[in-house]
């Protein structure tokens, strides 16, 4: 087997788990590819990325162009299938490399019977591309490359701003990074970069936000290792510091993990009484863990339920909460594109439920005078303004503190970032004051 036709067997298996077994491809990817040297998994990643984020024009192209429906053992093939289809309508690939190294892959799937079905299929696409690539056009689903619901969602919610937010969530994102202000700054660490011949430039309304010209393997970049510097898109980087923090607070992270913020508000405040970051996954607090370990910063972290305070928390109300809610992700596809795959219709409700519940729990954590920030990385005022609106009627003891910031669209409560706003994720952010 070719290194090449290794790399797409790999992708076509990890497509299988997140088109047939619903795991996300943040999960399943890196372990994939991880013997694989660095120019193969980069290739890897851009199959399975580009395969996931053009999923429902190529499944329209598919459907077009194969003679009869793949069984349902038969994921695999029909992963391989797209991935051709991925590398004839989006990478470039010359087509008679793309056409046989997908073929071949399918021996080394032990199905060598399905060679000539993919050769006669993607055949059948070139053949026809300029016509199936018409119809495309037409097809709102397949042209837009998202999801009829969440297409409607998108439209609905943001009638005047819809089409830049498609075109944002089918882009490659940039890679954004966030300088340990306790051992760097943003001068210095830009002057550092352009001396490594990395072209990099300040993310605006950030103290220490920087965005690089192209994405690179971060433990290559300097002081990395050394916890100079995290990956954090510029939209996440805009949450710690409208907590106000002040010396000697005590601050709750609700739903911490990976702990971007939670290392983040160490940063910014690294004199607080105390930072409990507190999240119910023990697999992503390992990561908390060892990102805090890398940037040299201290929290006390906690493997608990927010929903239930009794069974983790001390009684000492805090000063701040940062509740970063579970959500849609609908801010974020751009990042993770196996949401349009995943995420469906019917769990936008019942993760504003989710929402609710938290916020009604954490509450009575906050100490009279307090502060809690809830933020989002979706784009569905359900999620978002809605939701604080709601939460403001029934508690009497809260109000909004409006947020005094030049960027964002402002709502009846909080302030959106739409996804590609200022090269940014989606983002919502709001600030209650208890009485």
């Amino acid at each position: 087997m070719t290194k090449s036709a290794n790399t797409r067997i790999i992708a076509t298996s990890v497509l299988v788990r997140v088109l047939g077994q619903g795991r996300s491809l943040t999960a399943v990817l890196p372990p994939a590819m991880a013997h694989l040297p660095a120019r193969d998994q980069a290739f890897t990643q851009t199959l399975c990325y580009g395969v996931l984020r053009w999923l429902p024009r190529l499944d329209y192209l598919a459907q077009k162009i194969l003679h009869k429906p793949l069984r349902a053992r038969d994921r695999d093939l029909y992963a391989l299938l797209l991935l051709g289809l991925y590398q004839l309508t989006e990478l470039g690939i010359p087509s008679h490399a793309a056409l046989s190294e997908t073929v071949n892959a399918a021996e080394s799937l032990g199905k060598p019977w399905a060679k000539k079905m993919l050769n006669a299929t993607l055949r059948a696409y070139l053949r026809n591309e300029t016509a199936l690539q018409t119809q495309v056009t037409a097809h709102e689903t397949a042209h837009t490359a998202h999801p009829q619901w969440l297409l409607d969602a998108i439209r609905n919610s943001w009638p005047d701003h819809w089409p830049q937010i498609i075109t944002a969530n089918n882009s490659h994102p940039p890679l954004s990074l966030r300088i340990n202000r306790l051992q760097n700054n943003r001068k210095n660490y830009l002057q550092e970069l352009k001396r490594n011949d990395i072209k990099a430039w300040p993310i605006p309304h950030t103290e220490s936000g920087v965005i690089l010209e192209q994405p690179c393997q971060v433990a290559t970049l300097p002081g990395f290792l050394k916890g100079q510097v995290s990956v954090q898109d510029g939209a996440g980087q805009r949450a710690a510091p409208l907590l106000a923090l002040t010396p000697g607070q005590r601050v709750l992270d609700a739903c911490a993990a990976p702990g971007g913020k939670t290392s983040h508000i160490l940063e910014l405040e690294p004199q607080l009484e105390t930072l409990i970051a507190l999240d119910l996954d023990a697999t992503r607090l390992e990561r908390l863990n060892s990102n805090l370990k890398r940037l040299q910063l201290k929290a006390e972290v906690i493997q608990g339920n927010a929903l239930q305070p009794d069974t983790w928390w001390d009684g000492i109300p805090f000063d701040r909460i940062l509740l970063d809610a579970p959500c849609s992700g609908s801010g974020v596809i751009r990042r993770h594109p196996d949401i349009k795959a995943l995420r469906r219709e019917s769990d936008i409700l019942p993760l504003a439920t989710l929402q609710k519940r938290l916020l009604s729990a954490l509450w009575p954590l906050l100490a009279p005078g307090g502060m809690l920030l809830y933020c989002t990385c979706s784009i569905l005022p359900i999620e978002n303004e809605q939701q604080i609106r709601e939460f403001l009627l029934t508690h009497p003891d809260g109000q909004e503190r409006p947020l005094d910031v030049p960027w964002g669209l402002l709502q009846t409560a909080g302030r959106q970032l739409l996804t590609g706003m200022e090269e940014l994720d989606g983002f919502y952010y709001a600030c209650l004051e208890k009485r």
